[in-house]
């Protein structure tokens, strides 16, 4: 398509198969969308798109993602306001009819894509959207850092460190001392956001790993860092979640992948081995070692080998 659709705060480019979208740096751009600077978002990522009327003579154009494609939706778990929402473009009522179009046009782009993740035709049905399997769009990279009222969090792409703060901390967060998580001991994040009321985020721990029980109050868990007024701010906290969660997802597949690597043939066996192999196990049999039964049944399973 390779269009371009600017809207109020952002602007959507269309590609042939991804969206990119920009938005901008200003003081009246939500500090969430300003951090984020832009994001590309591919058409398998998505699973539908809506244009609705919206407040004061605009219309607004959302693309909604799969379940399971964005870290940093996942992360927000729905907590997110319509002003921070990243998949929303806000436009003039006067574009309306441009909007229309791109809709159109994208939601055109949407079923092709999702024919060819079934493998259906043109003419064939596509499936309902299902959860996606893998992370589609990127979280913002490492490293990253934010002030939580009783501590900072640091992020450096494989492990999570919280140094406690002596003003804020609670005393079971000093007896614990500063924590540092590596994400392979990790299986999620939960955050809840610094705008409702008792916000955190917490890193819950493989079981039998890390400090952190996962459960209770957040405030005495070494494994959260509790917000407070001022501090893990949505456009800080909430990017640092959606990349750890990415992280810890890349790990638990790298766990998935080992075995099927560890087991995998590696080959036939050098003939030369296999033969240097045989005339060992016959000296062992000459030397009375080894039995005639067991001679046979080793060479014959060397030989196979070959």
């Amino acid at each position: 398509m390779g269009d371009v659709l600017a809207g109020i705060h952002a602007t959507w480019e269309f590609d042939s198969d991804s969206v990119l979208i920009r938005f901008e740096r200003g003081i009246r751009t939500p500090k969430l969308l300003s951090a984020l600077g832009e994001r590309r978002v591919p058409h398998e990522a998505l699973s539908s798109v809506t244009l609705a009327p919206g407040k004061r003579g605009t219309v607004v154009l959302r693309a909604v993602p799969r379940p399971g494609a964005d870290p940093l939706t996942e992360a927000a778990a729905g907590q997110l306001k319509e002003s921070g929402d990243p998949y929303r473009l806000v436009l003039p009522a006067e574009s309306e009819t441009l909007a229309e179009y791109y809709a159109d046009e994208l939601r055109a782009a949407l079923t092709a894509a999702r024919q060819r993740r079934w493998g259906l035709g043109a003419d064939g049905n596509a499936a309902p959207d299902e959860p996606a399997e893998r992370y589609l769009v990127a979280a913002p990279g490492a490293p990253l850092h934010f002030k939580a009222y009783d501590g900072k969090a640091s992020f450096d792409g494989e492990t999570v460190s919280f140094r406690w703060f002596w003003t804020g901390a609670s005393s079971t967060k000093w007896k614990a001392g500063d924590q540092r998580l590596p994400v392979t001991e990790l299986e999620g994040v939960e955050w809840r956001s610094p705008e409702l009321f008792d916000g955190y985020l917490r890193l819950l721990p493989r079981d039998g790993h890390g400090a952190g029980s996962g459960a209770g109050e957040a405030d005495h868990d070494p494994a959260a860092v509790v917000f407070g007024l001022g501090y893990g701010p949505v456009h800080e906290s909430l990017p640092f979640a959606a990349a750890v969660l990415e992280a810890v997802r890349g790990a638990a597949a790298k766990r998935v992948a080992a075995p099927v690597l560890a087991t995998a043939p590696t080959g036939r066996r050098d003939p030369a081995d296999v033969a240097d192999r045989i005339r060992h196990l016959g000296e062992l049999h000459q030397a009375g070692l080894v039995t005639d039964e067991e001679f046979t049944a080793k060479k014959t399973e060397l030989l196979a080998e070959l």
